[in-house]
């Protein structure tokens, strides 16, 4: 479960070279194609030799395992916007994800797909729709060395505590990325992602695509993980995203982000901070400089783990520069994860008003035995600047909100998860247009059920 003015000390925008790359627009508008282009022949490359040196030396085992995932989710709402054009309240609707997991498995090569159905009951005045069908993920994965492996085609992302990355598992679709991803595992564990974008047409709704929502053109991500022996455990993750030019960007611009987290575990203690600082341009031609800081403490007993942290999420206060945000993006993370079950705040950051959040929170966790498990979730909501220079709504308190769950197992590979949430929202919600009337409690509720059988795992040994 383990999950900002414009500088932060320690951290500055010349500090990770690696990452900070001066690349002018043309040259990236020039050579797109191109990267793409080389980007696929370099793994198909690596998928025939890989692929032939493995059946030359692999002569012990190969596995074949097939799994079925149906989950199914009712969910129940009122008083509360996901999207400014929300209308239909109270709302009740349903989701389902019927994917198929496929790997191949041999010594020095790995094939994985998972295409995926997405249906849709209640929503858009529709009884029932297929919202989707497409692959969450679709690679191959060739071993170069014991320590060295090569991942290519359309995969998931999911780094550290799924802050900044995450496969988004709530998310009935899911979210992936398209491009190779280079592994090296020993003494430290890191990976060198490359992806891109193109054009998914308009099929089905992009709401439902893992990968339709993404706007890079191209994207850089370094990951590095070490373990110290003294309980200490150090994180960096380092992006480069590079977009398209618009009306006012006459070239490709780019956002950069550089950071990552410290981590002290002894015993039942666990102790983190998570930073990160982000510069660049956005599309409005702004200069970008923002951060995000997230410390957190917990405590473990056998049956019981209590986590108390924040979220600051940098915004723009009244005196910032015309040319310049504040405003901190979180990339391709999560936001339920931290921010809350309702997903108040998901689109960044136009659900803040540019204003920036701080977000207090307390998590209990207790497992009552191996089947069943409780958890309360609570949050303070505040935005960083004030929303508006009024006597009637001076202030930055937004709102509470508390997130209840039950977790039944009551076999292997089934799960039962029920939750309830509810917000007590203060004026300055309706502001955000989060809700409608803050006289009124928005709640929400959910009830899903996962099934996830082994339909088939076939071993061959010659």
């Amino acid at each position: 479960m383990q999950t900002q003015s414009s500088t932060i000390p320690g951290i500055h925008e010349g500090h990770f070279t690696l990452m900070k790359l001066t690349i002018s627009g043309s040259l990236f508008s020039a050579r797109t194609c191109a990267v793409r282009s080389v980007l696929l022949v370099s793994g198909f490359c690596c998928f025939i030799h890989i692929h032939s040196f493995s059946q030359a030396i692999d002569s012990v085992k190969r596995e074949l395992i097939i799994d079925f995932e149906a989950r199914p989710r009712a969910e129940y709402r009122d008083n509360f916007k996901l999207t400014a054009a929300d209308s239909i309240m109270p709302e009740l609707f349903a989701t389902q994800r019927n994917r198929l997991n496929i790997n191949y498995l041999s010594r020095n090569f790995k094939f994985h797909a998972s295409p995926q159905e997405i249906h849709v009951w209640g929503k858009s005045d529709r009884f029932s729709r297929v919202g989707s069908i497409n692959a969450f993920e679709l690679y191959i994965e060739p071993s170069f060395t014991k320590h060295f492996s090569a991942r290519i085609g359309r995969q998931a992302l999911s780094l550290d505590n799924g802050r900044i990355y995450s496969a988004a598992p709530w998310g009935q679709q899911g979210r992936s990325h398209e491009g190779v991803r280079f592994f090296y595992n020993k003494k430290v564990t890191t990976d060198l992602t490359i992806a891109f974008t193109r054009n998914y047409g308009n099929a089905f709704d992009a709401a439902y695509s893992p990968v339709a929502a993404h706007q890079y053109k191209l994207l850089f991500v370094h990951h590095l993980k070490y373990t110290f022996k003294n309980h200490l455990a150090i994180t960096t993750i380092n992006t480069l995203e590079v977009f398209d030019k618009n009306d006012k960007n006459r070239h490709d611009y780019q956002r950069i982000t550089n950071g990552g987290r410290l981590e002290y575990s002894h015993g039942w203690i666990y102790g983190t901070v998570n930073a990160y600082y982000q510069y660049g341009r956005n599309a409005s031609a702004k200069t970008i400089r923002a951060y995000y800081i997230q410390p957190e403490i917990s405590a473990t007993t056998n049956k019981a783990t209590l986590r108390l942290g924040a979220e600051i999420m940098s915004g723009d206060r009244k005196t910032v520069p015309a040319n310049v945000t504040n405003s901190f993006v979180p990339l391709y993370g999560v936001a339920w994860k931290f921010m809350g079950n309702m997903n108040l705040f998901t689109r960044f950051p136009a659900d803040l008003n540019d204003r920036g959040l701080v977000n207090p929170y307390l998590f209990f966790l207790y497992q009552i035995n191996k089947k069943l498990a409780l958890r309360s979730d609570f949050h303070l909501f505040y935005s960083q600047h004030q929303l508006r220079e009024s006597k009637e709504l001076a202030g930055t308190y937004l709102g509470f909100e508390n997130d209840l769950s039950i977790n039944y197992k009551p076999v292997k590979r089934l799960e039962i998860i029920f939750g309830f949430s509810s917000t007590f929202a203060g004026e300055r919600m309706e502001l955000l247009k989060k809700v409608p009337d803050s006289d009124k409690v928005p709640v929400w509720s959910y009830l899903m059920v996962s099934y996830t059988p082994r339909l088939l795992h076939l071993t061959a040994r010659r």
